[in-house]
């Protein structure tokens, strides 16, 4: 059977495409690795508890245009991002506001929390930060980076903050106002009935083809669609030939527990380094459901391997040249590169449906 696209993946980037080009009039195919649709947003139902199996994914974005467009396949509530940090048994309010603050050091106003954090920045001398040590100092001062940011970073991130470059931490939120909200947005919540549903809508009347590697047999599905677009890791497609590019991955691990409310809070954050886990996810926060049981996720960063799924791209100066070198080979190649892995890029969603809605415009 002959297909206008076959598209490799059913993530967000794959499923937009997919359904814009099939409102368009054309025969879509979508190949997908995995046992589900979905990608990373990917919702299950655990008796009633949508549970974000890859993680927290909360929607936020100024783009009315987007937030029109994904409110047009299913309803958002009205979920506001506001985690928590657990620092050897206390808690912080996240982002850093005038809560953190004044749960810190006791400071009631604005001035007294600038004046406090002014005088923890004076340790630099006004030097330009040359790493994430110094540039979270620069933004917030010893206190909160040895708290709330140190322990938390470098699990994250597997290196000690003095080996990472300060840009991953520079547009950190720091509000002089008591808000716990932690997105600006002016738009903001997460999918009524979760993330699954939506998809389920975009993919209506698409062909889909789950359990299936694209790579195992590209020159059969090549031959079976005028074109491809793929949304599988850059380096993969070229069987890596040129080196691997390296990533961060997650474990999680979730149970089911008899209460109704473990946390109190969708996310709370463990900010310290021999704390294993990064955070706990409660599920039923993000879309809040009457029932008698909770189900809670750990999430464990560690280090890419072969067979883990890559999630944080490594954007340092050589992962970035190594990517470039394969964005080289694929401008030969008849096939359109779009999304996360693709991309080697660090996406939001909304991010990742305009550059789908706008490769579409250019397409057609």
């Amino acid at each position: 059977m002959k297909y206008d696209y076959i598209i490799v993946g059913s993530g967000l980037f794959g499923s937009v495409t997919a359904h814009e080009l099939t409102n368009k009039g054309k025969k879509v195919l979508i190949i997908e690795k995995r046992s589900h649709i979905g990608g990373n947003i990917y919702t299950e139902d655990n008796n009633g508890i949508q549970v974000h199996k890859y993680g927290a994914h909360i929607f936020h974005t100024n783009d009315k245009v987007i937030w029109d467009y994904v409110n047009s396949f299913v309803e958002f509530n009205r979920f506001t991002n506001s985690p928590l940090a657990n620092y050897k048994g206390q808690l912080f309010n996240l982002p850093f506001n005038m809560n953190t603050f004044y749960q810190l050091w006791g400071t009631k106003t604005p001035e007294e929390a600038y004046k406090k954090i002014q005088e923890q920045t004076k340790e630099l001398n006004k030097k330009e930060p040359s790493n994430l040590e110094e540039q979270a100092i620069t933004l917030v001062g010893r206190d909160i980076y040895e708290k709330l940011i140190k322990g938390y970073t470098e699990k994250q991130w597997g290196r000690d903050c003095k080996e990472l470059p300060a840009f991953i931490i520079r547009r950190l939120p720091v509000r002089y106002t008591y808000d716990n909200n932690y997105f600006s947005d002016k738009y903001q919540g997460v999918p009524i009935g979760g993330y699954t549903k939506m998809i389920e809508k975009m993919l209506e009347g698409v062909e889909v083809k789950l359990n299936t590697d694209f790579l195992e047999n590209r020159e059969m599905y090549q031959a079976m669609a005028d074109k491809i677009i793929y949304t599988g890791p850059i380096d993969e497609y070229f069987n890596k030939s040129l080196g691997k590019l390296e990533y961060r991955s997650l474990e999680f691990k979730t149970k089911t527990i008899k209460t109704s409310n473990y946390q109190g809070n969708a996310v709370i954050n463990f900010t310290e380094r021999d704390v294993p886990y990064t955070r706990i996810i409660e599920h039923k926060h993000f879309d809040p459901v009457d029932t008698a049981h909770t189900v809670i996720t750990e999430e464990y960063p560690s280090e890419w391997k072969e067979g883990d799924e890559p999630y944080y791209p490594v954007n340092d100066d050589k992962n970035m040249e190594l990517f470039k070198r394969y964005r080289e080979l694929a401008k030969a190649e008849n096939i359109i590169f779009g999304g996360r892995l693709a991309e080697y890029k660090y996406y939001d969603m909304h991010q990742v449906i305009r550059s789908a809605l706008n490769l579409i415009s250019k397409e057609l």
